[in-house]
């Protein structure tokens, strides 16, 4: 397994633990966690693998994956913890799966012959629109579009980033390294100053 294939399932796991954590806040059964919990960990690769022509889609055939959709949700389900702590934990969850995805986003992407402009789109939508079908189908106004957050903003940064440093000649994986840490840095320290995009 390559760096790319091990940011990926980490960013499935991540992604899974904070779709399961969310369907816990809106009190769903185990079957109706495993449904939110596998819609973010694959909405975001399922649209782009959609939008380049990849068949099959990234998750079909692969049980490894699915394995860690269905470990995460049976994780999750142990857990006893009041509300607060959970909402800190899908937030930290989930701005390193956004980082993590948008590196393994645009790596696919590169590998499918699209040019870095859209490359970086493309580790945009596998990172966010999980956690939008996500927000969606739990009845939550989406991270994606609440008003000045850092959050697609924060793929992006984190992406250009990687195609800057590809184009140095930096080693891939720690150019990989170093744009899964930007992304998590930007959404983190964003969060926690309160740092807004203008409004329209």
């Amino acid at each position: 397994m390559n760096l790319i294939q091990l940011i990926m399932y980490t960013g499935i796991f991540i992604f899974a633990v904070t779709g399961a954590l969310k369907a816990r806040t809106h009190h769903m059964d185990v079957f109706g966690g495993a449904v939110i919990a596998f819609a973010t960990a694959y909405g975001g690769g399922t649209i782009r693998d959609l939008l380049i022509g990849i068949r099959p889609v990234n998750w079909v055939n692969d049980y490894l994956a699915l394995a860690l959709v269905v470990g995460a949700v049976i994780i999750v389900s142990f857990f006893n913890s009041n509300q607060i702590r959970f909402k800190k934990t899908i937030f930290f969850t989930d701005a390193i799966g956004l980082g993590m995805f948008t590196a393994a986003g645009i790596e696919r992407s590169i590998a499918y012959n699209i040019n870095d402009g859209y490359a970086i789109i493309m580790g945009v939508i596998t990172a966010t629109f999980g956690g939008l079908l996500a927000d969606i189908l739990c009845g939550e106004k989406p991270d994606l579009l609440k008003r000045g957050e850092l959050y697609a903003t924060a793929c992006a940064i984190g992406g250009l980033i990687y195609i800057l440093l590809k184009k140095t000649g930096l080693e891939n994986n720690t150019g990989l390294f170093i744009c899964v840490c930007a992304v998590v840095f930007i959404r983190i320290f964003s969060k926690r100053k309160r740092l807004r995009l203008p409004e329209i």
